[in-house]
């Protein structure tokens, strides 16, 4: 047999996330970090919604109103964001927690994920969402807002509105959330490598490495 011809190892990768947690976006940079030590994988990956506001409204809520819903009060908000915002720099992400001005629903940007899936573009919507929230304080609850992430992906703008005007996969979204939580997932992200091996929490890239290295291996003893 040809070796240069031999099929790449494929593993799955669900991601269990809120594009409004900033833990998620800091876990898929380590994830990616971690992946790019195996250019030898074909990954697929599979996104899976979870909702840290779940009673949020659809059109979401001044930021303000939501710290202290959240958090009970602004100053502590503001520490727990320094903090993670240190992290960032780390990751080349500049979180700019004082943009954010709305806190969104993340119902419909879960949606346009999935919408994407189907172009092959998920992966580039899911960076293009967390860095239009956290880098630039954007309302990913808005649909105007969606639909020109969605175009800068090179996604067509009208099939993404009506889309997003629609009702379609709302129910989808949360089923996701529902799994994840009958599942035993009640944080994000939590990321299940080769349908049986989860890790959560924003781990380094060589934890991430090792267990794709074991997920792997037991692959390949089947």
């Amino acid at each position: 047999m040809n070796v240069a011809l031999r099929p790449l190892p494929h593993l799955t990768i669900e991601v269990v996330h809120d594009l409004v947690c900033p833990w998620c976006y800091l876990g898929l940079r380590r994830l990616r970090r971690g992946l790019a030590g195996q250019p030898e994988v074909e990954i697929a990956f599979t996104w899976r919604a979870f909702l840290l506001n779940p009673d949020m409204p659809r059109a979401g809520m001044t930021r303000d109103e939501y710290l202290i819903r959240k958090f009970g009060n602004e100053e502590r908000a503001r520490r727990l964001f320094a903090s993670i915002a240190q992290i960032g720099l780390a990751e080349c992400v500049a979180f700019r927690f004082d943009r954010v001005r709305h806190m969104p629903s993340s119902v419909d940007a879960h949606r346009l994920v999935r919408f994407a899936a189907r172009a092959g573009r998920d992966l580039e919507v899911v960076e293009a969402l967390f860095a239009a929230h956290f880098n630039e304080g954007a309302d990913i609850g808005d649909v105007s807002c969606l639909t020109a992430i969605a175009a800068q992906t090179g996604l067509d703008a009208g099939e993404v509105r009506q889309f997003l005007t629609s009702d379609q996969e709302i129910d989808a979204v949360h089923a996701d959330n529902l799994r994840a939580h009958r599942l035993g997932i009640n944080g994000v992200p939590c990321f299940i490598i080769g349908g049986g091996h989860a890790i959560a929490g924003a781990q380094e890239p060589a934890v991430i490495s090792r267990l794709i290295d074991v997920a792997l291996l037991e692959s390949a003893a089947f």
